[in-house]
């Protein structure tokens, strides 16, 4: 996990239950950290937890963490989207009580605690509870990273993430669920920070449509960014082009995927 890899001015009891951070573990850090740079324009600092973890940045703001996954660890390489809780502990109980699993964590890092989990359909997310790598707001409104749950049933899931993320808290600026069609979308303060959608199929051999949180990038060009990904090792799985929004599904040398859009929020 890269969460909790420098100081920041928010803790997760300030955002308690939304979207706070998003990171990827890789098979090999430089190749990428190239990969990443040429595609998305990032930069990257170390962080006080050593080299095998580091902050992907832009324009000196925060974006991401990228670190090693250790060599012994067989598993397949993914972006993971970590949602603020103020106790870990709490939280991994309500989702085992739930029926989810818990696979690593929690864990203790100088600036608080995190762990990963899966829900009930098999999507992963990880729960961090302490100081964030960033400072929330400014993370929010500088560098939009944000993300989508195709799930087999939204409703049902956002239930379950209800429960364990203690959405609808009554709490001045909490993460509240509102129904809308088929997808559930999740607010603050009147933003969208995230949308649920059913329709996911767990069995389904296109990993696109399998149970999974989706990490969504805005960029300027979605066709220059394919061709980006192409050329250095990446694969580009789906793409939709239209005047008011194109994206692309990427899939990184690693295996990971993640999506680039021109649009900015999932509003």
């Amino acid at each position: 996990m890269t969460l909790g890899t420098v100081k920041g001015e928010t803790s997760s009891s300030d955002v308690l239950g939304a979207p706070c951070w998003v990171s990827l573990m890789a098979r090999d850090l430089r190749s990428a950290q190239d990969f990443y740079g040429a595609v998305l324009g990032w930069q990257f600092r170390p962080t006080p937890m050593g080299g095998d973890f580091t902050l992907a940045v832009v324009d000196g703001a925060p974006v991401a963490g990228i670190g090693a996954l250790a060599p012994s660890l067989q598993v397949a390489v993914a972006w993971t989207s970590y949602f603020a809780v103020d106790d870990a502990d709490h939280a991994v109980a309500r989702i085992r009580e739930r029926s989810g699993t818990v696979a690593i964590g929690p864990l203790s890092f100088p600036v608080g605690r995190g762990a990963i989990a899966a829900d009930r359909d098999g999507a992963t997310f990880g729960i961090w509870e302490g100081k964030l790598p960033v400072d929330w707001p400014d993370w929010r409104r500088r560098t939009p990273a944000w993300l989508h749950l195709r799930t087999r049933d939204a409703l049902e899931a956002a239930i379950f993430y209800g429960e364990v993320l203690d959405w609808a808290n009554g709490r001045p600026g909490s993460c509240v669920p509102d129904y809308e069609g088929d997808e559930v979308v999740l607010y603050s303060n009147s933003s969208v920070l995230a949308r649920l959608s059913s329709g996911a199929i767990g069995s389904a051999p296109d990993p696109r449509v399998r149970p999974a949180w989706h990490v969504h990038f805005p960029v300027a060009d979605v066709a220059a960014t394919v061709r980006a990904a192409r050329a250095h090792g990446g694969a580009a799985l789906d793409e939709r082009y239209a005047p008011d929004k194109s994206e692309a599904v990427l899939r990184d040398p690693d295996g990971a995927m993640f999506t680039v859009t021109t649009r900015s929020c999932p509003g």
